[in-house]
Parts: structure tokens; sequence; C-alpha cells
């Protein structure tokens, strides 16, 4: 397990499932805000393909997030889109309901990035987050990552083109502490 200060990284168990998919996928509003693709419904016993784990993937690693303090599951957290070219890769996470607002989200992504420039040997980690996401943009600035622009009217979300912001780190420029 990868951990940070408040938060562990581990791999995704089987019993994670049934709990990310109704607290994170089955709401049509927050799933509509962080997935790329239209919301849509998935059955009790099938094979939600977010989130379960292709282990012959490279281009991408999901983690379960879990609280450090009692391992309670707190949410998910993804290396995706590496490119062991160009060595770069992007952030994603989603946080349960009950674990928004207590910092987490800033630890995720500094474990996120040890385990993408240490680990993996990345020069470059980007996010995309919709303008509006604070938690997201405060999380990823805390941890060193720069505005890079505004992708204008790029995210289709419950029936409104939104922006969204693009925020690069490179290695040189990685903090470790920088949390804030």
């Amino acid at each position: 397990m990868l951990t940070g200060s408040k938060v562990g990284l581990r791999a995704r168990h089987e019993e994670d499932i049934p709990i990310l998919r109704a607290e994170l996928y089955d709401d049509v509003v927050n799933a509509s805000r962080s997935e790329a693709g239209p919301w849509r419904p998935i059955g009790p016993g099938s094979k939600d393909p977010r989130l379960v784990v292709d282990d012959s993937q490279d281009k991408s690693v999901p983690f379960s997030v879990v609280e450090l303090d009692g391992g309670t599951l707190i949410g998910t957290a993804t290396l995706w889109g590496i490119d062991t070219h160009n060595r770069f890769a992007h952030i994603g996470l989603g946080l349960l309901p009950s674990a928004r607002g207590k910092g987490y989200g800033t630890d995720v992504v500094a474990v996120l990035c040890h385990y993408g420039f240490v680990v993996r040997g990345l020069h470059r980690l980007q996010i995309e987050t919709l303008s509006d996401n604070a938690a997201m943009l405060r999380s990823a600035e805390r941890n060193g990552f720069v505005r890079e622009g505004v992708l204008r009217s790029s995210a289709w979300v419950m029936g409104e083109f939104l922006d969204e912001v693009l925020l690069g780190l490179l290695v040189q420029d990685w903090k470790p502490d920088a949390k804030g």
C-alpha cells in the first residue's frame, strides 16, 4: 500500500465494488461530472468496467483509497493514460460523499504524484477537471500543479457544456511536501 499523511492507496478489492458503485457511480449527477461519457445504469451482477481491475491493462493503474486511521474505504484514485514513451500520465480521483471536505483529496493527489514520479519514473502528470470543481483545483494546486489552460465548453454534463481546467506538474517542479 502507498501511504500519505491521511490516506492509503491499495489494490481494488472485490468487496469495494458494491460500495463504490452505490456511492459514486449510481449517483447520476456525480458520475456525469466525473466520467468522460454519459451516465448509464450498470446492473448489480455485471462487471462494471469503471471498477473492475484489468491486470493486463498497462495504461491505467486503479487504486482504492482508504483512511489510514481505521482502513475505511473512502474512494478511488487512478493514474490513467500512462504514456511510457513520453513519460506522462493523468490523475483522477473520486471520494465518497462522506469523505469530502476533509483534506483527503489533497493527500490522494500527493500519493499519486509520488507513485507517478518516484515509482513509475514519469516526467509529467496532468489533471483535467471541471472549472467549478473547486475541491480538485485546490488539491492539485496545493501539490504544485499549475493551471495551463481552459478547455472551453469541452465537457457535456447533464444537458450543458462546461469548461475544463487543464493543470500540469513536471517532476522537476514537484515538491513532495507542497501540500500546504
